[in-house]
This record gives C-alpha cells, sequence and structure tokens, in this order.
C-alpha cells in the first residue's frame, strides 16, 4: 500500500493508525502547496480533488478521506482491536466520533489556514474550535482515550488536529484532560514513529 500525505496535515491520523496496525506501506510525500510529488508527478493525476490522505491498495484501488480511511486499515487487522465490531454500539460510537472530529473540528480549521481569511474572521473561528475542544475535553474526564481504555482510530484523528492549535493560536493550556491525552498519544511508539517519518520530531 501507498499513503499519500503531508507533513502534519489531517494524513497524520492514517499515517498513526497504519503504524498501529503494523501494516506494510510506503509513506509518499506528496506536497498540499505545489501539488507535485518528489518525481514531479503532477499530484492530481493520483487524486484529482488534490489533497490528502489518500490510500493507494494493493490491487491499485484508491481510497480517499480519512475517516474511511483509518476504517479500512483497522478492518483489516480486527485482532488489533483499533475500532469496534461492525454492527455493534461501540462501531457507531466510533464513528459519531470520526464524524464529529472531521465536521466540526477539523473543518473549522480550514479558515484559520486560509490567508485571505480577515483576522476578525479567524477570532470566530478560534473560538469555535476552542468550543468544541472544550466540550471534547469533558468527554476525556474519566477515561484515557475517546473510547475508553484503549487506543482506537478517532483517538489519532483527534491528536491530529489538536497539534494544529498551536500554529494557528488557539490556547489549549487550560484543558487538562486533552493535554494528558495528547501527552499519552505523544507516548505512543507508532505516534513517535509517524512523526519522525514526517520530519514533525526534531
Amino acid at each position: 500500500m501507498k499513503l499519500y500525505y503531508s507533513p502534519g496535515a489531517c494524513s497524520l491520523s492514517p499515517h498513526i493508525v497504519l503504524r498501529e496496525a503494523g501494516l506494510p506501506f510506503t509513506p509518499v510525500l506528496a506536497s498540499t502547496k505545489t501539488h507535485k510529488l518528489a518525481d514531479g508527478t503532477d499530484y492530481y493525476t493520483i487524486n484529482p480533488k488534490g489533497y490528502v490522505p489518500l490510500l493507494e491498495l494493493d490491487d491499485g484501488q484508491r481510497l480517499a478521506e480519512g475517516p474511511a480511511i483509518v476504517q479500512y486499515i483497522a478492518d483489516k487487522v480486527p485482532e488489533k482491536k483499533l475500532v469496534p465490531a461492525w454492527g455493534t454500539m461501540e462501531r457507531y460510537r466510533a464513528l459519531e466520533w470520526l464524524t464529529f472530529i472531521g465536521t466540526e473540528v477539523h473543518k473549522s480549521f480550514s479558515p484559520l489556514f486560509n490567508p485571505a481569511m480577515p483576522e476578525e474572521g479567524k477570532a470566530v473561528y478560534r473560538q469555535k474550535v476552542l468550543d468544541r475542544l472544550k466540550w471534547v475535553d469533558g468527554q476525556l474526564a474519566n477515561k484515557p482515550y475517546l473510547m475508553g481504555d484503549s487506543f482506537s482510530i478517532p483517538d489519532a484523528y483527534l491528536f491530529t488536529v489538536s497539534r494544529w492549535c498551536s500554529v494557528v493560536g488557539i490556547d489549549i493550556s487550560s484543558l487538562a484532560n486533552l493535554n494528558a491525552f495528547m501527552a499519552r498519544m505523544n507516548a505512543r511508539p507508532a505516534v513517535q514513529e509517524a512523526l519522525k517519518a514526517e520530519g514533525l520530531l526534531k
């Protein structure tokens, strides 16, 4: 398999999950600025949407959209219990988390990375992200991970988007549970491997 990624982008989530799963794959750098691969290939010829992540399977099929990709990876290794089994209420709770993080947190960051967005608008979105993360902080009050005592795929997504707070000027220092979660995630070997591979660890 090949994972097309850009350092620190939302593709970090499936990158972490692939390493947690222990599946063989090749990370392929796809710049979200130039839309070119290292060999000069136009990334739009691989993913017409132009963004990451994109997972190319061994048979040549390509799967886009992070929440779909992480479920695919997790279902390849059910013994790792990276996501609850289909048909269980717990599975729908995992989907609930993936949807919430994707629509309410991830997408609210987009205007903050847009240089054309006026500062007044960015202030609104900073507050929106902070409000959502305050709610998440409450959900983490009595458990180490979003789904309970063990890591699952929504954790990789939350970790990935929460890392952006320091980049766009959102202060989450008061969110003790979220910060404890981030430290817990940072300590995971698969997370360390993914961060190193993307050049995000000094």
